[in-house]
């Protein structure tokens, strides 16, 4: 699919955010290049994953070409230094390696490949590095050019203090770089496929839990070195944003194991994770975390625990808010300072559909608590709810600020296979008006 929680590495970026105009402009990309002439007519509303891969491979095919034939002498220096820097070596040639091989096997996923490569032989890995050295080279190179955008943009948003969030899924796709790369850190059989998957159990919403198939972390083996993986992916996280969400929080206390073979999450078990000693190793490592922990769900007194004891603040969403009792924690008159108010979040409807489908109760209990007879801007009605909150901070899904309905800019509906992930922001749609409004609120609950 094309989820960003369910990607072939937790260090590399997705090559598909590589920005043709930008390789133009570095001379990364010839002039005359026949993959932009032939770059087909794209939706602007809309991401349309299979028509981007096919163009974008094209055109990184012609960039790489060019950049080993004609590249400039200081760019090529600074491609070797990306490789070679202690910060990258490592995931960068495993994940390289991963992508080359996977490609030589048709997709396949890794416990489908010879044997010793799954076994990761020292022979056969040399043998295979050697084979499709030029395709590894090819996977370092895109890397190379994710980075090197990425940092531009970051540099840019510092220099006008704007601060970016990123995400981190807690578990990984099976089918991956670091699983392949670091098999005795997941509970794993001698031919890689997991002994024990991630899910979360029943409730009121799924009476069969949610299977999420995940492999499970080894938490006693990753301890022996101090959680090092771990530091070395906060780490890397860190040179790409300045504060990181930690997506299914509650799982660093406690998870919910499943054996592989169950086909429901009901027969999984809750586990102890490392809880307090991995978050102390995570700051004896690299002092202040600029987390903010994703406490949705099932959140029981040890976590909540968990989260306090390292000043992590925890997440409210307004959504949630209006259909329990007063007490209700998700309420405005109820936050905590050391907190994130979120309008809704990208698994969310947007604010416009969520209003347009609630039952009229809660529309009007919604309305009398904003000491409103009017619905039409519901969504700035509940931003500047969020503006309003002693959280510290607030995040607002571009989406709302727009005041788009479910149609037409709804992210993710978690459950359904196909059509997420794909909503496109136009620059016209940012009109003088919303930046106006923004602005006016910020400047009168001091954000």
């Amino acid at each position: 699919g094309d989820s960003p929680y369910a990607c072939l590495s937790a260090f590399a970026g997705n090559p598909l955010l590589i920005s043709p105009r930008k390789l133009l402009q570095k001379g990364l990309l010839p002039m005359d290049a026949a993959s932009l002439r032939d770059y087909p007519e794209l939706s602007a509303d809309s991401v349309e994953f299979e028509k981007v891969a096919e163009a974008k491979q094209a055109l990184f095919a012609e960039s790489f070409a060019f950049f080993r034939e004609h590249g400039r002498s200081l760019e090529q220096k600074r491609f070797v230094n990306f490789c070679e820097c202690t910060q990258n070596r490592t995931w960068l040639h495993n994940y390289a390696l991963f992508r080359a091989i996977k490609e030589h096997y048709q997709g396949e996923t890794w416990t489908k490949w010879d044997p010793a490569l799954i076994a990761r032989e020292p022979q056969a890995m040399s043998s295979y590095e050697q084979a499709l050295s030029e395709r590894v080279l090819y996977h370092k190179y895109l890397q190379y050019l994710f980075y090197k955008q990425w940092n531009e943009l970051h540099s840019y948003a510092r220099l006008n203090g704007v601060q970016i969030v990123g995400d981190m899924p807690i578990f990984l796709a099976h089918d991956s770089a670091d699983v392949w790369a670091q098999q005795k850190l997941f509970h794993l059989d001698e031919l890689g496929n997991p002994t024990v998957v991630a899910g979360v159990p029943p409730d009121y919403f799924s009476e069969t839990g949610q299977l999420w198939g995940n492999p499970l972390y080894d938490w006693e083996a990753m301890a022996e070195d101090k959680y090092q993986w771990w530091v070395e992916r906060f780490r890397s996280l860190l040179t790409l944003v300045d504060i990181v969400r930690l997506d299914h929080f509650r799982g660093f206390e406690a998870y919910w194991e499943v054996p592989a073979d169950e086909t429901t999450a009901i027969n999984g078990r809750w586990v102890k994770g490392p809880a307090k000693s991995f978050f102390a190793a995570m700051q004896k490592a690299m002092g202040h975390l600029p987390f903010i922990a994703e406490d949705l769900g099932v959140i029981t007194p040890p976590v909540e625990d968990l989260r306090d004891s390292f000043g992590f603040p925890g997440m409210k969403v307004l959504q949630f808010a209006f259909e329990d009792t007063p007490a209700n924690s998700f309420l405005p008159h109820n936050h905590v300072s050391n907190s994130v108010v979120y309008t809704g979040t990208h698994d969310n409807q947007t604010s416009v559909g969520w209003f347009q489908t609630r039952p009229e109760a809660v529309q009007q209990y919604l309305l009398n608590y904003l000491g409103s007879h009017d619905a039409q801007y519901i969504h700035w009605q509940l931003i500047r709810l969020a503006m309003s909150s002693v959280a510290n901070t607030v995040l607002i899904p571009m989406q709302d600020l727009l005041g788009l309905d479910d149609a037409q800019g709804r992210m993710n509906t978690p459950g359904k296979a196909e059509g997420n992930w794909a909503w496109r922001l136009r620059d016209e749609q940012v009109t003088p008006e919303v930046s106006s409004s923004l602005s006016a609120w910020t400047q009168i609950y001091n954000r």
